[in-house]
């Protein structure tokens, strides 16, 4: 039993069994101190023991499995050695990205994301040439190892990214049936915020003497400010919403529904009110959820209204605000919400809106935290509330990874041949056949103007803006 790292243990990326490349690697990512799930479970990684850690999303727990699987990598064998399993699309494609910015003083990595929701015939020509890591989904992993598209037999470690999210959502049969198809000789590794006894079963049947990574949750958890408002009813909680909104100003915000149509007529209603606003449902295609996830992430919007099922995987780092428009179906659920505020050091505030009739959950969900939720006075708006705009608008070019296409080229084509200061572009995203690009409100016209007349890496491509 490995537990969470003491004063005795290491604490500096150098200090790790890792090749010259990798030390440098982290080193240019601003990656000096190592987070308490880094330090307790990468050494037993680097050993080539099977680990079970338990670890939240935004833990470092990332960078953890991608240095393990980036040192035992072969780059000069061209074959499949590393597969990572998710839960969603969404986190797929953040563990994707995490891996390529470690492994980029590498040479010749080929990461592959591989999720359902889209063509599979892409994914198909995509391993033509055989990648060395794959990052994945359970449901379209085993469709293609089904297909004999996903070669296995030079697979050395096998992640179980969090696993009981995965189970939750009813991919057991297909995780029994691709870890079945994986070699024997393996390393695998199992990360999951909690070790409920679905999980604790996987692992047994399928972890070889594992290791036992356990870090104090009170330790380590997010610092979350609970706040409980009561309405008279649920028709005053859009007006009490907008007011919290315009009186705290968070630059960033999701707020909860229960149901898809609540969650599009608060989206409307905010919108009205001169929000930047957008509404995560179930009946999104893969395209729209992408660039809304994108426009969120990129502060292009300001309020992202979801239910609990939309929302699965998401995962914004410097998330300042929560609200429960409607209290949660029940606690673990309510824990789940708040728990995306408040990560990486981070101060967070969760905020739940309720009426009387809503007492009796409100009191069990207190009682499962161990905590009373104090009702609190709503704020006072005086005068015409003021707007809460983003501070970037998306502007989205049709070319990506495909192209050849990387941020330092957009960058570039908006920095030097369109002219505009580097302090207006912000976040930039690379998709295969897209790229999205923040750009300061100020400046998002001229840059949208620039890039229409001008070209990108010699080439024209078509570009847009998203939104307003």
């Amino acid at each position: 039993m490995a537990e969470a790292c003491d004063d005795a243990a290491m604490t500096s990326f150098s200090e790790l069994k890792l090749s010259e490349s990798l030390i440098k690697g982290v080193a240019a990512l601003d990656y000096h101190e190592m987070t308490p799930i880094q330090a307790a479970a990468l050494p037993l990684i680097l050993a080539g023991h099977d680990v079970i850690a338990q670890a939240q999303t935004g833990s470092g727990k990332t960078a953890a499995f991608a240095l393990g699987m980036l040192q035992m990598l072969d780059t000069a064998a061209v074959q499949l050695q590393g597969l990572v399993l998710c839960p969603t699309r969404e986190l797929a494609d953040q563990v994707s990205k995490e891996i390529r910015r470690i492994a980029r003083p590498l040479p010749n990595v080929k990461v592959l994301t591989l999720c359902g929701g889209v063509s599979l015939r892409p994914h198909l020509a995509s391993l033509a040439h055989e990648p060395h890591i794959v990052v994945g989904t359970p449901g379209r992993i085993l469709e293609l190892i089904r297909k004999q598209a996903l070669p296995l037999k030079a697979l050395q470690m096998l992640v179980l990214d969090e696993a009981d999210r995965m189970l939750d959502m009813g991919f057991a049969a297909d995780i029994e049936a691709i870890v079945k198809a994986t070699p024997k000789q393996r390393q695998t590794l199992l990360f999951s915020a909690t070790y409920p006894e679905q999980t604790r079963a996987i692992a047994e049947r399928h972890l070889r003497d594992p290791e036992t990574v356990t870090i104090d949750q009170g330790d380590a958890g997010p610092d979350i400010e609970q706040r409980l408002y009561e309405v008279a009813d649920g028709s005053r909680k859009l007006d009490a919403l907008v007011d919290l909104l315009v009186t705290q100003r968070p630059e960033a915000a999701i707020v909860f529904c229960n149901t898809r149509n609540d969650t599009r007529d608060v989206a409307e209603s905010l919108d009205r009110c001169g929000f930047s606003v957008l509404a995560l449902h179930g009946e999104l295609d893969q395209r729209e959820r992408d660039e809304m996830l994108v426009r969120f992430a990129n502060r292009s919007c300001t309020v992202l209204v979801a239910t609990d099922v939309a929302a699965r995987g998401l995962d914004i780092k410097e998330l300042p605000m929560v609200v429960n428009f409607d209290v949660a179906s029940d606690a673990d659920a309510h824990i789940h919400r708040i728990g995306r505020t408040g990560r990486a050091g981070a101060r967070g505030l969760a905020i739940t809106l309720t009426t009387p009739r809503e007492s009796s959950r409100i009191g069990a969900i207190a009682e499962r935290m161990g905590q009373p939720l104090q009702r609190q006075p709503l704020p006072q708006v005086n005068g015409k509330p003021r707007p809460l705009l983003s501070t970037h608008l998306t502007i989205a070019v049709d070319g990506g990874r495909a192209d050849k296409l990387r941020p330092g080229d957009l960058l570039g084509a908006l920095t030097g041949d369109a002219g505009l200061p580097g302090d207006a572009v912000g976040k930039i995203d690379i998709f295969p056949t897209r790229s999205y690009v923040a750009i300061t409100r100020n400046h998002a016209e001229t840059a949208l103007q620039r890039l229409r007349e001008g070209k990108i890496k010699g080439r024209s491509f078509r570009v847009r803006r998203i939104g307003h």
